[in-house]
């Protein structure tokens, strides 16, 4: 039965050694590592991770280094009834031969309020040391009290070096793996599938078993592994796509000027390709919030509120639904209004660098502290006292009246701004006298990146 288990089976690691990745809960010196090495895990823990990320192998790796008696259970098959007799055995067993017992349950999620009740009480006076898994957060799905009686470790999907490792350690053991054959992986299909298993160790297994198991062998002997065999593998085509290379910037950047240049269809498609590739969809929704705020702006004030709320909306529910908030906030933005007048900004920044920092008009200062003896906030009007909440007076410093940097466009709701704003800005300089107005004109965008690169 061993040697016709799933490659997945056979290669899973027996002992801390062997395994791989989550060097932050069970690297060298961390606190788990420590407890299994002397066998001296004697508080529960939940173990939460995505799917194969190895939770049921690092149970499997505590069995074999305990003295204690180790026995899983899966919530999915097991209730009340078989954790009534598991007890029962237990109690029996510490009473005759004073033996500790370590119960995992497997997919802990999956049992009820009640069931997980049934289990506090053993948990509580030690009759058993609990381990649980899920995929599930724990916070949510486990009891609260179950919860405050266990140490939660976090297990994070495999990154691609280790993914790789992974690969490489089934090929070549000759035990376990694919090592007693001649096996070609040719460097491209290796990438594929470190790419397409999405840090899922079993994933990864599962493709490069069927990958070998599926491929004759040349006239050679050897079993040549291609990038179109691992396609047909892992069931997804190769997408030109290296997070850390020029593929990566070239198609963000293909489709954040598509939504700036409304043309919704072109930016269903770069983001269609993103989201195949792999790229974290949070990555994609961060770069649109900063279009709403940069290419959107006042011209429709909803695109930054929608795009925050598919980023809320994303995080709340995850892939694959995700994706519904992400196209919907990429659609109502490349169908938008645009307006880049928010960058206005850094044309105030740019007339603060050229004369410097100008104290700040009396009458605007706090009041709160230095009135009395200083005059600070004397002669300031509540602009709320009076019709329209509008009364026009000095804002700026002296030497600066009369500038203005920000000029709304004539795009969607800004018509309205801009209106206002007109009437506004008339007033003040009847009211203030001013005669000389300087309209700041707008800066490059190799100027506007610069100053970005200044900010802090």
């Amino acid at each position: 039965m061993k040697s016709e288990a799933p490659l997945a089976a056979r290669m899973r690691p027996r002992t801390l050694d062997e395994y791989i990745g989550q060097e932050h809960i069970v690297g060298e010196g961390k606190l788990l590592r420590r407890a299994i090495e002397a066998d001296r895990l004697f508080s529960s823990i939940i173990l939460w991770g995505p799917p194969g990320t190895g939770k049921t192998t690092l149970a499997q790796v505590i069995a074999n280094t305990t003295k204690s008696r180790f026995v899983t259970i899966s919530a999915i098959l097991a209730g009340k009834a078989e954790l009534k007799a598991i007890i029962e055995e237990t109690l029996e067993r510490r009473r005759l031969r004073n033996e500790r017992t370590i119960l995992f349950v497997d997919e802990v999620h999956r049992w009820n309020k009640a069931q997980q009740d049934a289990l506090l009480p053993h948990v509580e006076n030690g009759t058993v040391t609990f381990i649980g898994a899920t995929t599930e957060n724990p916070y949510f799905e486990v009891i609260g009290a179950l919860i405050s009686r266990s140490r939660v470790f976090q297990l994070r999907n495999l990154n691609q070096e280790e993914t790789g490792i992974l690969i490489d350690r089934a090929l070549a053991d000759k035990e376990r793996g694919y090592g007693n054959k001649r096996i070609v992986l040719d460097p491209e299909a290796r990438a594929h599938l470190i790419e397409v298993a999405g840090g899922d160790a079993r994933n990864a297994l599962n493709a490069i078993e069927l990958a070998v198991e599926s491929t004759s062998p040349d006239a050679k002997g050897a079993v040549h592994i291609t990038l179109d065999v691992t396609q047909e593998s892992i069931q997804r085509r190769a997408v030109l796509y290296d997070k850390d290379g020029d593929a990566h910037y070239d198609t963000i950047s293909a489709f954040i000027k598509s939504v700036r240049g409304s043309d919704p269809d072109a930016a269903l498609y770069w983001l269609a390709k993103m989201l195949y590739a792999g790229e974290d969809p949070r990555f994609i929704l961060r770069r649109l919030i900063i279009l709403a705020g940069e290419d959107i702006g006042l011209a429709d004030p909803m695109g930054i509120v929608v795009v925050s709320s598919a980023a809320q909306a994303f995080d709340f529910i995850g892939l694959p639904e995700g994706v519904y908030p992400i196209v919907e906030a990429t659609l109502y933005l490349a169908t938008a209004p645009k307006s880049n007048s928010a960058g206005a900004y850094f044309k105030a920044m740019q007339k603060l660098e050229e004369e410097g920092q100008v104290s700040v008009p009396r009458h605007l200062m706090d009041g709160n502290r230095d009135a009395a003896a200083m005059g600070h906030g004397k002669d300031y009007v509540y602009p709320h006292e009076f019709e329209g909440h509008f009364i026009p007076q000095q804002y700026l410093p002296k030497r600066l009246l009369g500038t203005y940097f920000y000029k709304p466009s004539g795009e969607g709701y800004e018509t309205q701004v801009a209106a206002r704003l007109e009437m506004w800005r008339e007033a003040q300089r009847k009211a203030l006298g001013i005669t000389k107005v300087e309209s700041i004109p707008d800066l490059s965008e190799e100027k506007i990146q610069e100053m970005k690169r200044k900010i802090r």
